[in-house]
């Protein structure tokens, strides 16, 4: 354990933003899966699925989180996985 004040307050601080970054994180995790399922299974609820998790992505970019490349890369996934089961499915 840290003596030093600043020290202590830095380590509140992290704990607060990891328990917070934690919860981002498996939110994203979360909306890529059933997006990619939704892809996957020919599911009718893509384009809301994909949609929401681009939602997802922006938001924890904008908040620092992510980076806004890597949510840029990770929704162009996304999107390309969807348009591929679609042409798949027609």
């Amino acid at each position: 354990m840290a003596n030093i004040k600043s020290q202590i307050k830095r380590n509140r601080q992290n704990e607060k933003r990891r328990k917070r970054n934690q919860g981002v994180r498996s939110s994203l995790k979360t909306a890529t899966k059933r997006a990619t399922t939704a892809a996957s299974g020919g599911d009718a609820e893509v384009a809301a699925a994909l949609r929401d998790a681009s939602r997802a992505y922006d938001k924890a970019a904008s908040k620092g989180m992510l980076h806004r490349r890597a949510a840029a890369r990770h929704k162009s996934r996304l999107a390309r996985a969807a348009n591929r089961a679609a042409a798949a499915a027609e």
